[in-house]
């Protein structure tokens, strides 16, 4: 992408979408368009063809979702799969018909199938059922590549599907109940300690096993793949290092501070026992993650008391 192509970035404020923008503006991109949910509902498609009237972009960034963790996904199944489906079908059909040269297409891990092997190649999509706490959202994200794929063979189109493992990193949600594990859990042991809490209940066994990548490791291999590859075959974007919840919870604990106990509550679910990627397509395109995750976790921190002061 030249340095003064107009890009359009999709979701901006999120947490992929952030990071996005300050690899795009490290890069010294200059024309980069962005709209907040107020200024353009994605959702509406008269709406949405009107901005790519108007606008014209060269290069579209699609990382608008409708995200959140378990029990969120558990809760609002309706609004996960319609929400989803309605944004990346408007934005890529309009990004078709208004000519732009390429696509960046974000999916998420959670695609494969509940007791896909690992770690888990691209080609195990639509291998098996899904984990059924977030099927909603993982539905609505293999549509957005079947049509990203259906538009590269039927149009020439050029849309690059990447599939992250589980991000975080500034700018992630850090809501008690609507959260991701990571940033709950960060929240959960930084009160904990405040109030000096003796204990901290964290879900499930804590056997389950998960990959993280700081966000702005995935969103340079974003920029990376939309330099460099231009197949309609989705990519997965990780890590390759994975670790248990227990595990996780203990680390957040010592960077946190925390020193109380941390009990298991086994009476509510684990989600997939076991999510990792296979990145061997990945490494061969040139690309390798470089923040560690306790070097990650301490920055998203550092960023999380930053914005609570703020905020306070």
């Amino acid at each position: 992408m030249e340095k003064n192509a107009r890009i359009y970035l999709a979701g901006h404020r999120g947490l992929v979408g952030s990071a996005l923008l300050r690899a795009l503006q490290r890069k010294g991109h200059t024309d980069i368009l962005t709209r907040t949910h107020a200024e353009l509902d994605l959702r509406r498609q008269a709406d949405v063809e009107r901005f790519f009237e108007k606008e014209r972009p060269e290069y579209v960034l699609l990382a608008a979702a409708h995200v959140g963790g378990i029990y969120a996904n558990a809760s609002y199944p309706a609004d996960f799969i319609c929400n989803n489906l309605q944004i990346q079908t408007n934005v890529i059909e309009s990004a078709r018909q208004y000519g732009v040269k390429k696509l960046l297409f974000l999916g998420s891990s959670c695609i494969y199938p509940k007791f896909a092997p690992q770690p888990m190649p691209e080609s195990c999509l639509l291998s098996g059922p899904l984990e059924p706490t977030n099927d909603s959202y993982a539905i609505a994200k293999i549509a957005g590549i079947k049509m990203c794929q259906a538009y590269h063979r039927q149009y020439g189109f050029s849309a690059v599907s990447v599939m992250p493992t589980n991000l975080y990193g500034p700018q992630d949600n850090f809501h008690p109940e609507n959260s991701h594990v990571l940033p709950a859990l960060l929240r959960r042991f930084h009160e904990a300690r405040l109030a000096q809490a003796p204990e901290v209940r964290i879900w499930g066994t804590g056997a389950a096993l998960r990959e993280f990548l700081h966000v702005d490791d995935m969103a340079d291999a974003c920029l990376y793949l939309m330099e460099t590859y231009d197949d309609d075959e989705i990519v997965n974007i990780g890590s390759g290092e994975e670790i248990s919840i227990a595990d996780l919870a203990r680390l957040i604990a010592n960077i946190v501070g925390y020193q109380g106990k941390i009990i298991q509550d086994t009476s509510k679910p684990d989600g997939t026992p076991r999510k990792l990627l296979d990145l061997t397509k990945l490494h061969a395109l040139g690309w390798k993650a470089r923040i560690s995750l306790e070097e990650g976790i301490r920055d998203t921190y550092r960023w999380y008391l930053d914005h609570e002061q703020r905020r306070g």
